[in-house]
């Protein structure tokens, strides 16, 4: 079942345009219910309460479900008495930064005199009122047919963010019969599943801050007071933290990470599952590793070459506040011999510069269809050119889950320089270009990070391009680039006249290979000129900036 949103009637808004360091807190993701690819959750943080007969604070996530917050469409209910919460708590010493949740409801159950229907959203405090609730559905006032899309439970018209007005330390989901204390809400009516109101939450990305942050001591081991190390050479440490527990110990080497250890993986809860676009981990409960731990983490050495090497040893929390843990210069001597140069004056303190061709930027936004090229030089100390040195490419394109691609090396000139080319037709990534001093080196000396945003590329087109009251316009075009997400990518048709504002009047998905039809039928009479576009959003599983289609142009007569 498809529950329309709260919006008036495309035909209304036709007619009227017809006439008109370690300083600032650490954050972290929890996701509950779902991950963003669509993984079933547990729901930790959340919690269920009801009152009243046939009402219900069900949990059907691990079945792939949702929370579901449920007035039954009997008995008759006496307004502000029936209620049913779901709550989310954020964890001692941490407040909620962030909030985006995906759900879908309705209140079919109506409305009488005084008395109504309802669900809604409330932060921090569980009220109902503008100061505390947000996307709320109100039978007879708002949402009459509810809101969402119970078939497609991540889908855009699902997704609600919480205004900052509303954060805190709780979120509240609720679903109960208001109004004006006395007054009954009718019984006997409801939706298909004998809800008279129901709201379903399906999946819910929280941001958690939190301020402070570790400490480690007793640090000891091989690592920390041997002249010199090879193989895996041992560090050991104690380290406490307030809030989401110690998580990972950072191995930086000559200002490079090159390790990252999980200290502790608490039965799988302090393992960081991914899929934000931030950068900051992401995990599935709410305080994932544990407060304190004795530690003992091996250094591989082998990932950096031999000799004198400034070594900082960190250790960070689920949320990223870094404490230090060891601060040293350490020489490493592992047997064997380097790789050959990797080219003419090759160097570990190479300089690698890349940009845009003519922007001389890191950054570049381009539309769909246009070839791009990266314009580079890499030097030696004193600006001697790196002659016919190979540069290591990868390609991440930009959307949830992707993993890095390694594209075809460049080699560089006898004066250092080199080209890359991104080819027409790919979408929005970041390019990683790398170079390591020997062939065969773990550790790359120098590497230069681009970022290229892709508008999207949008065809549409409209027949017949005159009509008139009664007859129907139909619209056909093509999303192009990939890869498209799962059950097509979602597109929003806007009309305007001349000079107006663009209003959305319908909302379709792409079929096989992008392509997308619909159709309009006009209900008032002309004359009139209207503009339609078609417009794809920006979304984290499909890799291209949000960007309109053509613009075409019809007459009603």
């Amino acid at each position: 079942m498809v529950l329309k949103g709260c919006k008036a009637l495309f035909v209304a808004a036709l007619a009227s345009l017809a006439v008109a360091g370690n300083t600032q807190a650490g954050e972290y993701h929890v996701y509950s219910c779902r991950t963003p690819s669509g993984e079933s959750a547990p729901a930790d943080g959340w919690s269920g309460s009801k009152t009243g007969t046939y009402t219900y604070a069900e949990n059907t996530c691990q079945q792939g479900g949702a929370l579901i917050a449920g007035l039954g469409d009997e008995p008759q209910r006496t307004a502000n008495t029936d209620v049913a919460t779901w709550a989310f708590g954020a964890p001692t010493g941490a407040t909620i930064a962030h909030a985006t949740l995906w759900r879908a409801g309705d209140a079919d159950g109506g409305a009488a005199v005084n008395a109504f229907y309802e669900f809604w959203f409330a932060g921090p405090n569980n009220l109902n009122n503008p100061e505390n609730s947000f996307g709320g559905c109100f039978a007879g006032v708002e949402c009459p047919m509810g809101v969402g899309n119970t078939s497609h439970p991540l889908s855009a018209e699902n997704r609600l963010v919480a205004p900052v007005a509303n954060l805190g330390v709780h979120l509240y989901v609720n679903a109960s019969c208001g109004g004006v204390a006395g007054y009954e809400c009718k019984a006997g009516t409801g939706d298909p599943n004998n809800y008279a109101a129901v709201v379903y939450l399906y999946a819910a990305d929280i941001v958690l801050e939190q301020s402070a942050g570790p400490a480690a001591s007793n640090v000891g081991g091989e690592l920390a007071s041997a002249g010199a190390v090879s193989g895996t050479s041992d560090l050991t440490f104690s380290a406490n933290d307030p809030g989401a527990g110690v998580y990972e110990a950072i191995f930086n080497v000559d200002g490079q990470i090159v390790q990252s250890t999980v200290v502790n993986e608490n039965g799988g809860k302090c393992r960081n599952v991914g899929q934000t676009r931030d950068g900051t981990a992401a995990f599935l409960y709410v305080q994932p590793c544990l407060g304190s731990v004795s530690a003992g983490v091996g250094f591989d050495t082998t990932k950096v070459g031999n000799g004198l090497h400034h070594l900082i040893v960190s250790v960070i929390d689920a949320a990223g506040n870094a404490a230090p843990v060891l601060d040293r210069n350490i020489t490493v001597a592992n047997p064997g011999v380097p790789g050959p140069p990797n080219g003419t004056n090759a160097s570990a303190q190479a300089t690698l510069a890349a940009s845009w061709k003519g922007t001389r930027k890191e950054r570049l936004t381009s539309s769909y269809g246009r070839a791009q090229t990266v314009l580079g030089r890499l030097t030696g100390p004193r600006g001697v050119p790196i002659g016919g040195a190979l540069i290591d490419e990868t390609a991440t394109p930009e959307y949830a889950g992707a993993k890095p691609l390694a594209m075809a090396s460049p080699r560089t000139g006898p004066d250092g320089r080199f080209e890359a080319r991104v080819a027409r037709g790919e979408s929005s990534r970041t390019l990683v270009f790398a170079y390591r001093a020997h062939t065969g080196d773990a550790l790359p000396v120098a590497t230069r990070r681009l970022r290229l945003g892709v508008r999207a590329g949008v065809s549409l087109r409209v027949a017949p391009r005159t009509a008139s009251v009664g007859r129907s316009i139909f619209f056909k075009g093509v999303l192009k680039g990939g890869p498209p997400p799962a059950g097509g990518k979602q597109l929003v048709l806007e009309a305007r006249s001349a000079g107006g504002e663009w209003i959305e009047f319908d909302v379709i998905r792409t079929k096989a290979h992008g392509r997308f039809r619909a159709s309009y039928r006009f209900k008032f009479p002309g004359p009139a000129f209207y503009q339609f576009r078609v417009l794809c959003k920006q979304e984290a599983d499909f890799p291209f900036l949000e960007a309109a289609s053509n613009v075409v142009r019809v007459r009603e007569r």
